[in-house]
């Protein structure tokens, strides 16, 4: 994995920046500590601190951020290739580091040069892991709308602000937090607050213990308390811009990554275990049923991955307004697809591996784990949610345009 500039264009690099690639060498001291600590991380539903130190010294918590600022200059190819590789061995710190990683886009992209200038050494440093506060209970999920005032006057801010999911915000340093805009006349005139954790009250509200995602620790909070006005990110209201700008195109992209590499790391397991000389002597390796799982398995990554490619092509690349009915509808359908091809491709090795070696918790290939962890995608921002949205931008798009 290196970064470089060349073809970049979506913002998330100063022109002519020099690159500052994350060695190898570091990324695989990252990946030791992960695989380490994986099965108790999910056995405990515990957020995976060890992991997020280990990522804090190798600076990849500064990976997109310009190098003007000490980052890596990292582009969003390097992004997903090293969240994908992270969820190879734990999707809880794929996603923990993927949805980082789109805060700070937003603040490199969106924020103004103060708060940049505040926030931005301290993330290349390691210093400041970002969660995002943008889930409400009374939105129904709906990204783009708040029922959360903010109050205060041209100096400060105050929020109070009750979440019902924060994926990792028990421990992380800095919040980027959605609120209605000041003197909002509607919902949909939400802002995008940045509040460090020294400027406000966390308090959880909840527990976390699901199904699957077990070490992101994202149960609810209430986040109250006062941040200077510059803290905005991009202008008031000016969310929606934002989020079809930045947020949703990384989110998108970010999560199908660690999607991606969770089926992808259960494949390559699962195929070590065939090939091991004793799974060869009881088992024909020849077999047409055999044979068949696996290429279905594979098409249905290859075709995962060949979309997300495509995607992230499109959007760095820069020439078509992320705004258009053709860009979102790609960009949904990666989400959508990626959900539903990664998890239906460890469904199918659950079944080839047997109730021995695909369902037992503590069995060496961890799929039971990864079909748990892969569960949740459909559900993280819904499918149905993003296929309406499809549907609508389909009947705007009549003669049919790809991206």
């Amino acid at each position: 994995m290196s970064a470089t500039t060349t073809g970049d264009r979506t913002g998330l690099l100063p022109r002519n920046a020099p690159a500052q690639p994350t060695t190898a060498a570091s990324l695989e001291t990252v990946l030791a500590t992960v695989r380490r600590h994986a099965a108790r991380t999910d056995h405990e539903a515990a957020f995976p601190a060890a992991a997020l130190a280990e990522i804090r010294r190798s600076r990849l918590l500064g990976l997109l951020v310009p190098t003007t600022y000490g980052g890596s200059g990292g582009t969003l190819p390097d992004m997903l290739d090293v969240a994908s590789r992270l969820s190879r061995e734990c999707m809880s710190v794929g996603m923990v580091f993927a949805m980082h990683c789109q805060q700070v886009a937003a603040v490199v992209h969106h924020g103004g040069d103060r708060l940049r200038d505040e926030l931005l050494p301290a993330v290349a440093r390691g210093d400041l892991y970002l969660a995002s506060v943008t889930t409400e209970a009374g939105t129904g999920g709906h990204l783009l709308t708040s029922e959360t005032a903010l109050t205060g006057g041209p100096e400060h801010l105050h929020i109070d602000r009750t979440a019902p999911v924060v994926t990792g915000g028990s421990h992380a340093d800095g919040f980027l937090i959605t609120t209605q805009a000041p003197d909002a006349t509607s919902p949909h005139q939400v802002s995008l607050i940045y509040a460090h954790r020294s400027q406000i009250d966390v308090t959880p509200t909840g527990n976390w213990n699901p199904l699957g995602m077990r070490g992101t620790d994202s149960r609810p909070l209430r986040l109250v308390g006062s941040v200077p006005a510059h803290q905005v990110v991009g202008k008031h209201g000016g969310f929606r811009d934002i989020t079809v700008r930045t947020f949703a195109p990384l989110a998108h992209l970010g999560w199908s990554s660690c999607w991606l590499g969770t089926a992808t790391g259960a494949l390559s397991r699962t195929l070590a275990w065939l090939r091991s000389p004793g799974e060869r002597r009881r088992r024909d390796l020849r077999s047409e049923l055999l044979l068949g799982r696996l290429a279905t398995v594979r098409q249905r990554l290859e075709t995962t991955h060949a979309l997300i490619r495509h995607a992230a092509d499109v959007y760095r690349a820069g020439d078509r307004d992320p705004t258009t009915p053709a860009v979102q509808t790609l960009l949904n359908t990666v989400k959508v697809t990626a959900s539903e091809q990664c998890f239906a491709a460890v469904d199918e090795l659950v079944e080839l591996a047997g109730l021995r070696h695909g369902y037992q918790r503590d069995a060496p290939l961890a799929l039971e784990r990864a079909w748990r962890d892969l569960r949740s995608a459909s559900l993280n921002y819904s499918n149905d949610r993003l296929r309406l949205a499809n549907g609508t931008l389909t009947l705007m798009d009549q003669e049919v345009s790809y991206a």
